[in-house]
C-alpha cells in the first residue's frame, strides 16, 4: 500500500494441504514485491511417521520453511511460522504478537472462534472451493463430484460465525467434464482460488487508506454480497468412505472411486484381500454372457475398456487396480497375475 503513508497491510496466512499452496504462493509474492506483509503462516502441527521416521509438516509447512532463503535475499524478515494444538491463549497471543491486520485462509481445517478473529482489525478472508452457498462444509470437491455436477467454482467469503456463510468477495467459475478426480479438480481449484486471491489483495492496495490497518477502523474494506439461494452442507471424507458398495449404479460407483482419489482410495475385497479400484468408467456396450449377473460379480473384459463389473444398475470397466499390499496395475499386467478373477465376485469390506 505504497504511497499512502500508512503501514503495508499485515497479512496471516492459514493452510494446510496441497490445494492452498497457490494462494501462499500469492501470499508469498505479494510480500517479496512489498505490495504487503506476509507476517505469518498458520498451519496444522507435524504428524509422527512412526517407526523411527520423525514426523512430517503439512504440504503448508514444508512450503513456508522454504521461504526463509528468498525473504533473506530481499532483505525481508521470513514470516513466522506457528503450528499450534489448537488456537487457545497461547496461539491467540503468538498470533496477536505479529500484529496481523487481515486474516487470509484456505483449508486451515480448523474453526476460528471470536477472540481468533478479534485480533484481526479487518477481520478474516476465506477461499471456498464451491459456489456457496452450495456445498458449505469440509468436502465440496468431493460433494461436486459425487453429483454429477457439470459446474463448481471459488468463491473468496468472509468469515463469519456461522461456517461458510460469510458475504462474498470474489468468485470463478469451473466447468467440469465429469472425469475429474477430487485429486484433480482440488489441483484445479487451488490454481483458480490463488487467482480469486490475487485480484482482490491487488486491490485491496489499490484502494487507498484502509482503516482497519492504520486506524482501527473498517475503512475502505470491501463488505461484499450476501450469499443467495438456499444453503446445501456436506461433510468430512472419512476413511470408510472408500468402501465400494456394488448394488449402487454403475455412475454412482464411478464418482465414488473419482471423489475417493487421492484418498481414501476406493475399496472392496477379492479373495480375502483388500483391493483397490483405482480407475474405472461406467461402461455402454452390451451385457457379456454370464450365469450370474449379481453386483460385484466379475464379468469378463473388453479389450477396449477394460475388467467388467456388474453393478446394481449397470456395468463398470475397470482399468486401474491394486491389492492393498502390492503396487497399482493397469486391468491386462493384474489379471495375469489373478488368474481366478474373472467370474469371482468382489465383496464389501467387514
Amino acid at each position: 500500500m505504497k504511497g499512502h503513508g500508512v503501514a503495508p497491510l499485515r497479512l496471516l496466512f492459514a493452510g494446510s494441504p496441497a490445494i492452498a499452496l497457490e494462494s501462499l504462493r500469492v501470499a508469498a509474492e505479494g510480500a517479496l514485491a512489498k505490495r504487503w506483509v506476509l507476517a505469518g503462516i498458520l498451519t496444522n502441527p507435524d504428524t509422527p511417521q512412526g517407526r523411527g521416521r520423525g514426523s512430517k509438516a503439512t504440504d503448508v509447512g514444508r512450503a513456508a520453511a522454504e521461504l526463509a532463503g528468498p525473504f533473506a535475499r530481499e532483505g525481508l524478515a521470513a514470516p513466522v511460522i506457528l503450528k499450534p494444538n489448537a488456537l487457545r491463549a497461547e496461539a491467540r497471543q503468538a498470533v496477536a504478537a505479529l500484529k496481523p491486520d487481515l486474516l487470509v485462509c484456505f483449508a486451515y481445517g480448523r474453526i476460528f472462534g471470536p477472540r481468533f478473529l478479534g485480533i484481526f482489525p479487518l477481520g478474516g478472508i476465506n477461499i471456498h472451493p464451491s459456489l456457496l452457498p452450495k456445498y458449505r462444509g469440509a468436502s465440496p470437491i468431493q460433494e461436486a463430484i459425487l453429483r454429477g455436477d457439470r459446474v463448481t467454482g471459488i468463491s473468496l467469503q468472509r468469515i463469519a460465525p456461522e461456517m461458510d456463510s460469510g458475504h462474498i468477495l470474489g468468485r470463478k467459475i469451473i466447468p467440469l467434464s465429469g472425469r475429474e478426480t477430487a485429486g484433480s479438480l482440488g489441483e484445479t481449484a487451488g490454481r483458480e482460488g490463488s487467482e480469486v486471491l490475487r485480484q482482490f489483495l491487488e486491490g485491496l492496495c489499490q484502494t487507498g487508506p484502509l482503516g482497519g490497518a492504520a486506524e482501527g477502523g473498517e475503512g475502505r474494506f470491501p463488505q461484499g454480497v450476501p450469499q443467495e439461494g438456499d444453503p446445501s452442507y456436506c461433510t468430512r471424507i472419512e476413511k470408510d468412505f472408500g468402501i465400494l458398495h456394488w448394488n449402487r449404479s454403475a455412475p454412482e460407483i464411478d464418482a465414488q472411486i473419482r471423489a475417493c482419489s487421492p484418498w481414501p482410495l476406493a475399496r472392496t475385497c477379492h479373495g480375502g484381500q483388500i483391493l483397490r479400484i483405482l480407475e474405472a468408467a461406467p461402461w455402454e456396450g452390451p451385457a457379456p454372457a454370464c450365469p450370474s449377473g449379481e453386483p460385484g460379480r466379475v464379468l469378463g473384459i473388453d479389450k477396449k475398456s477394460g475388467i467388467l463389473i456388474q453393478t446394481g444398475k449397470g456395468i463398470l470397466s475397470v482399468t486401474l487396480l491394486q491389492y492393498q499390499t502390492r503396487k497399482a496395475l493397469p486391468w491386462q499386467a493384474f489379471l495375469n497375475g489373478a488368474k481366478d478373477f474373472i467370474g469371482s465376485r468382489l465383496q464389501e469390506e467387514r
